[in-house]
């Protein structure tokens, strides 16, 4: 990672920003002097926008969903699949692939060290940038910046982390990698990286802005479209997202469930203004003492309300934090058009493996209930392969009675398509939050399972339309009791799979649980379902803890001598610098 950007161009020209534009026409390149530019809010609130616009640049959402979902079971080939996905598909990774290069998480990460850097000195100057306005804009930045690190430390294991800003251009940053993860003696020894990162937002946390719109007084149909503002920008509650599943991954339980805590209350506090205000909210109850989205809203005859709202409008009641791409947007989201097929075909260039959609409606499913919206609202089989639905629908509707048919002609279900790419890509939600504290509770014994069933259960109610604790149907905490202890692990395990398929989240479930139990059983196990060919010879791959994590990019171990081959992917020229 060798940089001899000025903190101009890396801030501010790499991607050609119209945010900066004002700034770029004032002044020619050559005769830009930097103190001349951060005297003003505008000009921190300038590149704070450009920080935003760098995540949500198309390589960037591509990396972050590719590096947390392409090798896991979820996704297969659907036509006309890229090279580079094709590799990660087959489990033949390559350094000199496009999809292991991080120079995009790299500059949103130097944007945000730029805001970081200066906006402190613009506060003392303008007195129209107040001391409150200048923290929450660090702590927004510090999240971007910190949940850049994350992906990329959970996709390579160890990574150079740099808080400073380049701003000189003999300035080279040929920094040695912190790790987050390093194997020894048979298992995982925790690096310093983690806490790093939790330890650079926990000085933020109190800094965010708590709520930017206040949308008590509005129905959820109506807030979504102004209160995008709490979801599609840093709140505090979105740091304590990211400092819960920093958390998680660390192996802090017990702050894992107090930053999950902090959310879910906030959530039935504003869940309770709403009744306050409205009086009736006809789209919500609560499941287990949580205020969720229904599927099937009192009165309804068709399910897929949820789905609509979470991925379909965006900037749902339970979101936590969102990358916006509807509506006059300048960028398309990158990855979701991979789920779109060419020339009107339903069958995008990835899909699903058919036993995830295979036999739902007859109840023969192992890993959906025949009742489960979920299923029918993310997926479509298409002529012998299944397309993904999830993000492409812009509404999906399905009947109410699902338990008590046989076959999906009389399930009426419905997916209208959005005409390109421009759903929101969701990070963190409140099924999330509840799933990651029900995982801290497992984890801390026998004790806890009760505790962490009633969360899997809200979640997977709310997916069957099952609104009454106990109905028909529902999951039984006695139905594990054989096996308690490894069986409330899987129930959780499979229950993100259910709720969190397609997000990019399931590599990293599966990369998390193997290098806490210390060995790759399970994800060999799992993540080799999709194959027909060669399964023996991947799973003997994957049963290499190091394959948990990809190869870096061939440029990059050229340009920082500090960086060394992960050893899992062997020691040929291709894998050299």
């Amino acid at each position: 990672m060798k940089r001899t950007l000025t903190i101009l161009s890396a801030a501010l020209l790499l991607t050609g920003l119209t945010s900066c534009n004002d700034f770029l026409d004032t002044l020619p390149l050559n005769d830009v002097v930097l103190e001349n530019y951060w005297t003003e809010k505008k000009d921190v609130t300038s590149v704070l926008n450009s920080c935003y616009e760098s995540l949500e640049n198309q390589e960037s959402v591509i990396r972050m969903a590719v590096w947390g979902e392409l090798r896991s079971e979820n996704i297969v080939a659907g036509s006309s699949v890229t090279n580079e996905f094709a590799d990660a598909l087959r489990e033949t990774l390559l350094p000199s692939s496009a999809l292991t290069a991080w120079s995009i998480l790299y500059q949103t990460i130097n944007r945000c060290n730029t805001v970081i850097h200066y906006a402190p000195g613009v506060q003392e100057i303008d007195p129209n940038y107040t001391l409150a306005e200048m923290q929450a804009t660090i702590a927004e930045a510090t999240f971007i910046r910190d949940l850049c690190y994350f992906y990329l430390l959970r996709t390579f294991g160890e990574v150079p982390i740099v808080f400073e800003p380049s701003i000189s251009d003999d300035a080279e940053f040929e920094v040695p990698p912190t790790p987050a993860f390093t194997y020894q003696n048979g298992g995982w020894v925790m690096g310093p990286a983690l806490d790093t990162l939790i330890n650079d937002l926990k000085g933020v946390e109190n800094m965010a802005v708590r709520r930017y719109v206040d949308d008590s007084n509005m129905q959820n149909n109506v807030a979504a479209s102004l209160a995008r503002e709490n979801s599609s920008r840093v709140t505090r509650y979105a740091i304590y997202a990211l400092l819960a599943d920093l958390n998680l991954w660390k192996g802090d339980f017990d702050e894992t469930i107090r930053y999950c805590d902090l959310i879910i209350d906030a959530k039935k506090k504003q869940y309770e203004e709403k009744k306050e205000n409205l009086g009736t909210i006809n789209d919500m109850m609560l499941f287990n003492d949580i205020p969720l989205l229904m599927e099937c809203p009192e009165g309804d005859t068709k399910c897929g309300r949820a789905q609509t709202k979470i991925f379909g409008t965006g900037n749902s009641f339970e979101s936590i934090f969102e990358l916006y791409f509807q509506i006059n947007q300048g960028v398309s989201n990158g990855f979701v058009s991979t789920y779109y097929g060419t020339n009107g075909t339903a069958l995008g260039r990835l899909a699903t493996i058919d036993e995830n959609r295979k036999d739902v409606i007859t109840g023969n499913n192992t890993l959906f209930s025949k009742d489960d919206c979920r299923a029918y609202g993310t997926m479509k089989n298409e002529n012998g392969k299944v397309s993904i639905t999830k993000y492409v629908a812009s509404s999906v509707e399905m009947s109410n009675r699902l338990s008590t048919l046989t076959d999906e002609s009389s399930a009426g279900i419905k997916i209208e398509r959005r005409s390109s790419g421009y759903a929101n890509w969701i990070i963190y939600r409140l099924t999330d939050i509840m799933l990651m504290k029900a995982e801290a509770l497992a984890f801390k014994g026998e004790s806890y399972y009760e505790e962490a069933f009633k969360l899997v259960d809200a979640v997977n109610r709310r997916a069957r339309n099952i609104t009454t604790p106990g109905g028909a149907g529902a999951l039984k905490l006695t139905d594990y009791n054989t096996n308690l202890s490894k069986m409330m692990e899987d129930l959780i395990l499979q229950e993100r799979k259910r709720e969190f398929m397609f997000e990019g989240k399931r590599w990293y479930d599966l990369a998390r649980y193997a290098i806490r139990t210390g060995n790759n059983n399970y994800i060999s196990k799992q993540a080799t379902v999709k194959y027909q060919i060669n399964v023996n010879a991947i799973q003997i791959k994957l049963s290499n803890p190091l394959t948990l994590f990809w190869p870096f990019n061939k440029n990059e171990l050229k340009l920082n001598r500090y960086l060394k081959q992960n050893p899992a992917y062997g020691d040929t020229e291709d894998f050299q610098k």
